[in-house]
């Protein structure tokens, strides 16, 4: 397992003084590390901080292992969600005090109760999930084979995957890969995107290219935010196509594509 990444969204840390609190915080944990969450104080330090009177100081800790990773819940009176935004309605209850959860999402959002009308929520990309080649389930041990790149096609960050990739896959000729906002627009048809925001799809481009692809920073690193960004969609598109990992079939997955306005006949 090559690691976790831990993701709170903007204005997701609480509410204080009635305003949203926070801004968007995103670190990474290998095997054997882990991180502290809750409100904390000088004498309670911990890596992600919420706000909200309901939080305890010390709320809970992450822990990595070798293939997955766990969920401590401190609290002596709240349990905690361990949603799949990814499946169908799928969640995990963490009881207070349970000591090392395992949680077997490859995408969760971690959910805390508040003394306001919305919850405290991070989100947990982990992508050590693989997966042995069909052809070789009945082989010995030492044959089998896993797949090299390891992709659920049922996932969001598959769907923007294919949206990044869809004028090459369509023979479009385009002269640079989708942007963001493109793909937010591209995306918004279908049922488990109406709420997806630039900033959810740039957090899937940097989950695919760093964890699923391991493409690692793109030659653009030196330049502008702007560029790294651009380099990095390049390298995803790039590679994907490459080895067909994306193919013209996986199109079918993206909602109908909205026809042109018919243009108006002028009469003399």
């Amino acid at each position: 397992m090559s690691g976790i990444v831990v993701h709170l969204p903007r204005g997701s840390g609480g509410v204080v003084d009635g305003e949203p609190y926070g801004d968007a915080v995103t670190f990474r944990l290998g095997p054997g590390e882990g991180a502290r969450f809750g409100r904390g104080s000088s004498r309670t330090p911990v890596e992600l901080r919420l706000a909200d009177a309901a939080i305890s100081r010390l709320a809970g800790e992450i822990r990595v292992t070798d293939d997955h990773w766990q969920l401590t819940n401190h609290s002596s009176t709240h349990s905690y969600l361990v949603e799949n935004p990814e499946g169908a309605g799928e969640y995990l209850r963490v009881p207070p005090r349970r000591v090392g959860a395992p949680i077997p999402f490859e995408f969760s959002r971690v959910v805390l109760p508040t003394r306001h009308d919305t919850t405290v929520s991070f989100q947990v990309f982990a992508p050590a999930h693989v997966y042995l080649d069909p052809e070789g389930a009945g082989g010995s041990g030492e044959s089998l084979t896993v797949t090299a790149y390891s992709l659920d096609e049922t996932a969001t960050y598959f769907l923007v995957l294919v949206a990044l990739c869809e004028p090459w896959l369509r023979d479009e000729s385009p002269v640079a890969v989708p942007t963001t906002p493109q793909v937010v627009e591209r995306l918004r048809g279908h049922a488990a995107c109406v709420k997806l925001t630039s900033r959810a799809v740039s957090s899937h481009i940097d989950y695919l290219a760093e964890e699923k692809l391991r493409i690692g920073s793109p030659a653009e690193a030196e330049g502008h935010r702007g560029d790294r960004r651009n380099g990095k969609r390049e390298a995803v598109v790039g590679l994907v196509l490459r080895f067909g990992i994306v193919r013209e079939e996986h199109l079918a997955l993206l909602p109908p594509r909205a026809e042109p306005a018919p243009r108006r006949q002028w009469r003399a």
